[in-house]
């Protein structure tokens, strides 16, 4: 995969620069605020980028803007956001549009590499990759009455990993239940979410985060 990362601290950068290489990936640029970002996409035209929040000059919200001004012009390239905390605004934000190719990981999570790999990986494949507790919190948020309200604790159990962008087989797995029985979960949720007319990819995944920033 041909990769942009944008990340002020140096560290982390050269880490991640030195990471993706090993495993093969293209790094075609690495820069440090959010402007230069888009530019190297201009320049470039990766596959993919990985791009903090936080950057310089005000250390808001620049590589959050940067992510979607890319996702807006450029929407083949994939995005891959990472940030310190939950950004429970700027990942509803960023989940609310067409999130195919897209993650947000903590960057507790970037320390696992295995896990931080296959996000990329995922999100390169045009799938999307959640961090576990970026999904928890925005479903968290939602405690008022609607149709989430709805869902059984296991539909719900579902519903987080689907968000994070597992499959069905992977959802049988880790909830240790048959595969069939994750399908009858996913029909159901589906129903109580007023989904199931909607088609695609984003239907399974990002319909209900869609939902949840509406």
């Amino acid at each position: 995969m041909r990769v942009i990362l944008a990340e002020d601290s140096t560290l982390l950068r050269e880490g991640l620069v030195r990471l993706l290489n090993e495993e093969g990936h293209e790094v075609l640029a690495a820069v440090g605020d959010g402007e230069a970002l888009v530019e190297a996409v201009a320049a470039q035209e990766p596959d993919a980028v990985v791009v903090d929040v936080r950057m310089p000059p005000t250390h808001s919200d620049e590589g959050l803007r940067a992510a979607l001004e890319i996702r807006r012009r450029w929407p083949e390239v994939k995005v891959l956001v990472l940030s310190q905390y939950v950004e429970k605004k700027y990942a509803t934000e960023l989940m609310s549009s067409n999130v195919e190719g897209v993650g947000y990981l903590l960057k507790d999570r970037v320390a696992q590499v295995g896990d931080f790999l296959d996000a990329l990986e995922r999100v390169g494949a045009g799938g999307a990759a959640f961090d576990p507790e970026v999904v928890r919190q925005l479903l968290a948020r939602t405690s008022h009455a609607d149709p989430l309200a709805r869902l059984t604790a296991r539909e719900r159990e579902v519903l987080e990993l689907m968000a994070q962008g597992m499959t069905n087989a992977s959802i049988a797995q880790a909830l240790h239940v048959s595969q069939s029985a994750v399908e009858k979960h996913v029909n159901a949720l589906f129903d109580k979410l007023s989904l199931s007319h909607a088609t695609g990819y984003s239907r399974r995944i990002l319909a209900v985060l869609r939902y949840l920033g509406s």
